[in-house]
């Protein structure tokens, strides 16, 4: 299901068009995943690199998009975005399960989280076994607007980073044990990290100027140096929220 190399860098360079911004503007809506600014309970589990306040490989790199999420909230209007705590931020590499169907698959299949990781095992082991061992990585392309967050957007450096991942997905949504879950790929891969979610969405938003606002950080991007996001280990994560991602000592990771 996922793109090619070019096709992927295509798609995500066409969304942080300028004259991408307005349409997509359009298009927000405030979270439910927030109210009153709070977290609200959304369970479920996903395959992720460790949060920021764990992971020791991309410091600088964080400490660049707090930066830049500080900034943002200077500029945005106010009430406009909820920020994520920056310790929590973390990069996506195959959403699994969540919501309603994540309590559904428990109350009929007491063995559920444990077969989960049980595949995911096997798929990280899958992965190993036919990949050659690559620290991957990824720049940061500028921002992205989705219907209800909005989120800093990265590109592979070369075409082998982005294959190592596609590599991974396959090796987690071709897994059959896991098909047989019930789980399946959703989305096409769009390798983002999220610095907020949207709240209050007032009537009189000016759209044009919100779209001018986001396309001077990515013309800030432009002029320096690639910030670069180092794949070193994914994990799997259980999420009570959008802030917490935990997960015992023995559940499955994958170190690159």
């Amino acid at each position: 299901m996922d793109e090619t190399y070019q096709v992927y860098v295509n798609r995500l360079v066409e969304l942080t068009l300028p004259s991408s911004y307005p349409v997509q503007l359009e298009n927000i809506q405030k979270s439910p995943k927030f109210l009153d600014g709070q977290s609200v309970p959304f369970p479920g589990y996903s395959v992720i690199t460790p949060p920021n306040n764990e992971d020791k490989e991309n410091v600088d790199f964080y400490k660049h998009l707090e930066s830049i999420q500080s900034q943002l909230l200077d500029k945005l209007p106010s009430d406009l975005l909820i920020p994520l705590p920056s310790g929590s931020f973390h990069l996506t590499l195959a959403d699994l399960i969540w919501d309603r169907d994540y309590k559904s698959a428990l109350a009929e299949n007491p063995q559920f989280e444990t077969q989960l990781n049980n595949c995911i095992g096997e798929s990280f082991l899958k992965y190993q076994q036919s990949n050659s061992s690559f620290l991957g990585q990824w720049q940061i392309l500028g921002l992205l607007v989705f219907p209800r967050a909005l989120a800093v957007g990265l590109v592979p450096k070369t075409q082998q980073d982005y294959q190592q991942v596609i590599e991974l997905r396959r090796a987690i949504y071709q897994n059959e044990n896991l098909i047989d879950l019930g789980l399946e790929q959703r989305y096409y891969f769009a390798a983002h990290i999220t610095l907020g979610y949207f709240d209050q969405i007032e009537s009189e938003l000016n759209r044009l100027d919100l779209a001018s606002i986001l396309n001077s950080f990515n013309d800030k991007w432009l002029e320096m140096e690639p910030q670069i996001f180092t794949l070193k280990e994914i994990q799997l994560r259980q999420f009570s929220d959008m802030i917490s991602y935990k997960r015992q000592g023995d559940w499955p990771s994958l170190e690159l």
